[in-house]
């Protein structure tokens, strides 16, 4: 059960809303040195391979970081409090985000990069609150809205960080990003209410004999969630790092076409994301996955599609549609996570669906990219395909294997 009895009526909207608020901002902060990292970069060595592995690693990093630490995060906010891992992470945006403003020197500012995500990793506890606060059946809805103000928070930071770096320098940016978590930071202190973690139940502290069977993953869904969900995130991430190289090279267009191609696929995630919330809000786990079979095979026909056609239309709308049905796929499946978990454990189990979702980014960023490089640009949408094609596997055994009633 969630502790929505602390925070009665209209103030879970209110604070739902302040939580989208924090994120957007504290998120758009962190995007806005996002795209401008290589040009960074490229200006503190002279070394082509020092510059081409730190373009990368600047990226891989923070990602690396939350994968490796958001369960230990998750288990101390399950302990203490998800509140107290919330202004953790945001003050350790702000402390890296300092750092990275006063730092020149390449292998410190990767050190950096990685340390901020291995000791800030806001959005697992952000999460873990949220449902704290919550009802169990609006936690698809939960997940939508703040998954929405990442991808917000993302584009507007990508724009307010070129019209700084168009007027000032690099430093001004990182020093922004860390004045705006900072702000953030104390706004959740001083602003989001205390929620006492769930204590465990007796059979949670039961002897070891009779313990094992209150594994998070005994006799649940868990794992093949987790295998879903990675799967279509990985299928997502495989043409990121050869998106503007495959326009560019297949469509010949503007590289103010290629930025909006790009942009109509979170355009369509935040348009949609909340009404898909809404339709899956009261159905079963195998109502959902049989939905989300659909959603699979809807993708694999959008993609097959944009990887056979030369009419840049068609491309534009089939990626804008591919963004409408992904707001479909990682809330919804988020939310049948953290209902598959006790109430007790959700900032663990969050914590690993979060460091699953960036081994997930890693691996798609990191073989997109070889894939591109040793079969060429021609089959990257072709590749992706196929990979929503294997995703449909775990989707059928998941969808029609017996489960245990999900927990609230």
């Amino acid at each position: 059960m969630s502790h929505t009895g602390v925070v009665q009526g209209s103030n879970v909207r209110v604070l739902i809303y302040l939580l989208f608020a924090i994120q957007l901002i504290s998120m758009g902060a962190m995007e806005m040195s996002g795209p401008f990292w290589p040009v960074h970069l490229r200006g503190l060595t002279s070394s082509a391979s020092v510059f081409s592995f730190a373009s990368i690693a600047v990226y891989v990093g923070p990602m690396l970081g939350i994968m490796l630490t958001s369960a230990f995060w998750g288990r101390i906010g399950d302990r203490y409090g998800h509140k107290w891992m919330m202004i953790r992470a945001l003050a350790g945006l702000s402390l890296t985000q300092l750092g990275l403003a006063l730092c020149s020197d390449i292998w410190i500012i990767l050190v950096l990069r990685f340390l901020q995500g291995a000791f800030a990793g806001y959005i697992a506890p952000a999460q873990a609150y949220g449902v704290s606060i919550e009802a169990p059946s609006r936690r698809a809805r939960l997940f939508a809205i703040l998954q929405i103000s990442t991808n917000v928070g993302s584009l507007l930071g990508a724009v307010v960080g070129g019209l700084i770096l168009d007027y000032a320098t690099f430093f001004w940016i990182n020093l922004t990003a860390s004045v705006l978590c900072a702000v953030c930071t104390v706004v959740a202190a001083v602003t989001l209410p205390d929620v006492p973690p769930v204590k465990k139940t007796r059979a949670s502290q039961a002897p070891a004999a009779t313990s094992r069977t209150d594994s998070p993953w005994q006799g649940s869904p868990l794992r093949s969630l987790l295998c879903v969900m990675g799967i279509l995130l990985f299928a997502r991430m495989l043409p990121q790092t050869s998106f503007s190289l495959y326009v560019s090279a297949v469509f010949e267009v503007s590289n103010s076409l290629v930025g909006l191609c790009y942009g109509l696929l979170a355009l369509g995630f935040i348009l949609s994301a909340t009404a898909w919330s809404r339709y899956f809000e009261h159905r079963t786990q195998q109502q959902t996955l049989q939905r989300i079979l659909y959603i699979v095979l809807g993708c694999i026909a959008l993609t097959a599609l944009a990887g056979v056609t030369r009419n840049v239309i068609v491309f534009v709308i089939a990626y804008f549609i591919w963004g409408v049905l992904l707001g479909a796929t990682t809330p919804v499946l988020m939310a049948l996570i953290s209902k598959s978990a006790d109430s007790s454990r959700q900032g663990h189990v969050l914590g690993i669906a979060q460091g699953a979702t960036q081994f997930a980014s890693i691996a798609g960023i990191s073989i997109g990219g070889l894939l591109s490089q040793v079969y060429g640009l021609q089959y990257t949408y072709l590749f992706v395909c196929l990979v929503y094609v294997l995703a449909l596997i775990p989707v059928i055994v998941l969808r029609y294997r017996p489960v245990n009633p999900l927990r609230t």
